[in-house]
């Protein structure tokens, strides 16, 4: 009948594929998916489906592999090179049990402005939440810098019980107790600074993940100079703490259905380090040195001014604390300090 009608063409085979599909994605679907990867460019498939399904529940959503292939079909996705991933390592760090137990604090890895300088953004977030407190552009990990921009975390949402850092300045230092005048300031704050080993990233992965974000989504293509970068992290900041879904929260959840400010608000005055009676209690002074019986011991310059706490262990030991950190074990006899291993 084909033959009688039209040319010898038609007595070629014809595809077996169905014309209609009855598990195919919606058109409106497709266009809504589309319209908001277009918004958001650094959004995946799973945090396109979470957004998707919490503000418009009233409709069936399918999987993120066919958000996936929605995108890869319409040359939304770009194929990432496969990296091998180092397997996670645990330490016996403080317990995350809610919001505002650890902070985790780091310098995004410095990247170029279109003036020539280099932007080091200082960024604190919330352990149990991923709720990002902070990112603060600046030109350098600077100590007066750094301070400012806790400051401005604790009068916003208070004091956490423990801050978790790398080893690097000015976090940290190769003295007594890895002390420096930021941690000395914490401590006094009744703040625990909390470092993780050297060169294991790995032990900060949660915040390790949010700066892949951050650089996802603010650094390219490279801004102005710092004030027109800044702007670009304060629009990040809210889109990633109250829009974005995050994966580790469960679906569609977000940082801010998670954070609550801690009840510890951040005192006008810095208090008192106060010991228990049984300890001996020295001032640190002449350029890093405590008085014992009339012999100067080194503790670090870093405690200027400040006192020291020895709790007795057995005869002439005595194990040496600033605030709650422990510092090291006081040998009389010795006449020194022995650090605390690690």
């Amino acid at each position: 009948m084909r033959f009688a009608y039209c040319t010898l063409r038609v007595l070629a085979d014809r595809s077996r594929a169905p014309q209609r599909h009855p598990n195919e994605t919606p058109k409106e679907q497709v266009a809504q998916i589309l319209a908001l990867k277009r918004r958001h460019p650094h959004w995946g498939p799973v945090t396109l489906r979470d957004w998707l399904r919490r503000e418009r529940p009233n409709q069936a959503w399918p999987a993120a592999s066919t958000f996936g292939a929605v995108l890869k079909r319409h040359g939304l996705v770009r194929p990432r090179r496969r990296r091998r991933h180092t397997p996670p390592h645990t330490q016996p760090f403080a317990r995350i049990r809610a919001p505002n137990d650890t902070w985790s604090a780091d310098f995004k890895g410095h990247f170029a402005l279109g003036d020539g300088r280099r932007c080091w953004p200082l960024t604190v977030s919330d352990n149990f939440s991923r709720y990002l407190l902070c990112c603060q552009g600046l030109y350098g990990p600077k100590l007066k810098a750094t301070q400012r921009g806790y400051e401005r975390c604790f009068i916003d949402y208070g004091l956490p019980r423990v801050i978790r850092t790398d080893n690097g300045f000015p976090f940290a230092a190769p003295a007594l107790g890895g002390l420096t005048p930021l941690s000395v300031w914490l401590l006094k704050l009744g703040v625990l600074p909390e470092r993780i080993a050297s060169g294991k990233p790995q032990q900060n992965s949660r915040h390790e993940r949010l700066h892949r974000t951050l650089k996802a989504a603010t650094a390219t293509p490279p801004k102005a100079n710092l004030s027109a970068q800044q702007r670009a992290f304060n629009r990040f900041r809210p889109e990633y703490n109250e829009d974005r879904p995050h994966r580790a929260l469960g679906q569609g959840q977000r940082p801010a259905d998670w954070y609550r400010p801690s009840p510890r608000a951040y005192p006008s005055r810095l208090p008192e380090v106060v010991y228990p009676d049984a300890y001996a209690v020295r001032k640190v002074k002449c350029g890093g040195y405590m008085k014992w019986h009339g012999q100067m011991v080194y503790v670090t310059k870093y405690l200027l001014g400040e006192h020291v706490g020895l709790k007795p262990l057995e005869h002439d030991r005595w194990e040496l604390y600033f605030c709650q950190l422990p510092l090291g074990v006081f040998d009389e006899r010795l006449g020194k300090i022995i650090r605390c291993p690690g």
